[in-house]
Formats: structure tokens, sequence, C-alpha cells
């Protein structure tokens, strides 16, 4: 089978595997461009990469904090527990999300094949 057209966001070539008559693999169609929109439109909801360093940069100052005796143990310790909660539900967003990208990707192949099935490529 050949090889997708597209260069990915690295810079090197798609190892994507192209359907007779095609040009680009499902992940690559211009055809297939609104689907993938949409896609990457509910996984782009949330940026748990920014949120992360947010919780990051407060639990370090929490700890400075402790240990330069400006804030109390047990306040400390309550509100990292609160944040540790805070990254398990970022977490639980993200696998959604993941997920989510996932079943649309399924789709689109079982979509393909249900065409290549009836017999049309295009």
């Amino acid at each position: 089978m050949p090889k997708c057209a597209a260069i990915t966001r690295s810079g090197q070539p798609c190892k994507g595997f192209v359907h007779p008559g095609h040009t680009y693999c499902p992940a690559h169609d211009p055809k297939r461009a609104d689907a993938r929109k949409k896609a990457a439109s509910k996984a782009g909801r949330s940026k748990p990469g920014s949120e992360l360093s947010e919780v990051k940069g407060t639990l370090r100052q929490l700890a400075d904090d402790v240990l330069e005796g400006k804030r109390d143990r047990a306040d400390a310790s309550v509100a990292a527990q609160i944040l540790g909660v805070f990254l398990r539900a970022v977490e639980a967003e993200r696998k959604i999300r993941e997920q989510e990208d996932f079943e649309a990707r399924l789709s689109a192949l079982e979509e393909l094949q249900e065409k290549e099935r009836r017999g049309g490529y295009g």
C-alpha cells in the first residue's frame, strides 16, 4: 500500500497507509478536515499543561511558605490535598478527551472500511 503524502508536525513524512485512489491517509485527508477539526475542538477545550504548571507553582509556593514559617503546616497540607484531587480531575478529563479522539479516529476508519466494502474508494 502506498504511504500518505502529508508531512507531520515534526517535519517527517507521514507513515500512514493510503487507500487506493487517495493521496492521504484518513488522518490527513483534506476531505476529512471538518471531522478532524470537530475532534480537535473537543480535545482542546481544556489545557491540562497550563493547569499543571499553575498547580506546581502553587505547591512550590506552599512548600516554601511552610519552610519559611509563613504558612501553617496543617493549612498547607489541606491545600496540597485539594490540589491533588484537582490534578486527578484534570487527568480524568485528559483521558476522556483522549478516548473521544480515539473514537473519532476509529469512526473515520470504520467509515472508510465501509466505503471500501461497498466498492467505492472516494
